[in-house]
């Protein structure tokens, strides 16, 4: 009688790089089960939304989050895209502590190009087999804004003033139940960051402050803030992995948080304290770059949660 021959799945016969696949299969499967049924909203803009591999990179990221029962909602930028057009049309655009001082024109010429992104990402979705919808906060009632007024401080006696910031609103309320239906039916809800104010007109929002907001509302799991950074460094340039609300108070006293990760990190602090349990800070230029910080044990960015 012959021998028996060995199964040709066994392990040691496999070649290495399907054993490190299957290995990453493994890391990720305690993962997949906690966030099954959860709610992760991403902030999209900055350098991956200029890149065209980047960008079906993080299309298929997306649809992979919903295939494996995890429910995403976009909300992406244009910022970048909005500043040429107005230069385009000869129109300059000035800013007040980050934000864009915005008069009837500019919200128009702001809506109009948040719209032609908008449709671009859903259809980066569709073709990487999702089935996106894409709306702003005007849809349904969705965002509903509070007036932003801005502070500009005197450089000679150091006093603040107040400085109107036009049609710049902050989410006031968010009405979850219409994203809750797209979700709950299959659909990625892909949403600009236009609100309407009390008079129903359009009004510019932050894409971070958007983001937030909306992560909030829905008790989400996760926001993601997609940058062009690894996440908050520290003094020595380390990656700093794991804040909370008290931390980044005594690194913004001390210096260490300073710029423009000031406002992602408040957006990050009124997230979770809103009702999301916890925010990321990631870079965007990393291929997969959410994958790697949902899926593995190491992560891949800055991580923000309650005290």
């Amino acid at each position: 009688m012959s021998a028996a021959k060995p199964h040709a799945g066994i392990a040691h016969a496999a070649p290495a790089d399907m054993l490190a696949k299957t290995q990453v299969l493994v890391e990720a499967l305690p993962y997949l089960q906690r966030y099954a049924g959860a709610t992760f909203v991403v902030k999209y803009g900055g350098h991956a939304m200029g890149e065209p591999a980047l960008a079906q990179d993080f299309a298929q990221d997306i649809v992979l989050l919903k295939q494996v029962g995890i429910r995403p909602v976009v909300v992406h930028g244009g910022g970048p895209q909005i500043g040429a057009m107005l230069a385009r049309l000869g129109h300059e655009s000035r800013f007040v502590d980050g934000l864009r001082v915005t008069d009837a024109a500019t919200a128009e010429v702001a809506e109009m190009v948040l719209c032609a992104i908008n449709k671009q990402l859903v259809s980066w979705i569709n073709a990487a087999g999702g089935r996106a919808v894409g709306l702003s906060g005007k849809d349904g009632h969705l965002v509903r804004v509070a007036k932003v007024e801005g502070r500009v401080r005197d450089p000679e006696s150091a006093i603040e003033r107040a400085v109107d910031l036009g049609f710049v609103g902050a989410p006031a309320e968010v009405r979850r139940d219409l994203i809750d239906h797209l979700t709950a039916g299959g659909f990625i809800p892909v949403v600009a960051p236009v609100g309407f104010g009390a008079d129903g007109g359009t009004w510019n929002i932050n894409a971070d402050t958007m983001a937030g907001a909306i992560a909030a509302a829905l008790g989400a799991a996760r926001l993601f803030l997609l940058t062009d950074v690894p996440g908050v460094l520290a003094k020595d340039g380390s990656l700093l992995t794991d804040l909370s609300p008290a931390r980044i108070a005594a690194l913004r006293a001390d210096g260490t948080i300073a710029g423009g990760m000031i406002p992602k990190l408040e957006t990050c602090v009124a997230a979770v304290e809103g009702g999301a349990d916890a925010a990321v800070i990631l870079d965007g230029r990393v291929p997969h770059a959410m994958l790697l910080e949902i899926f593995t044990r190491k992560g891949a960015g800055t991580l923000v949660r309650r005290d």
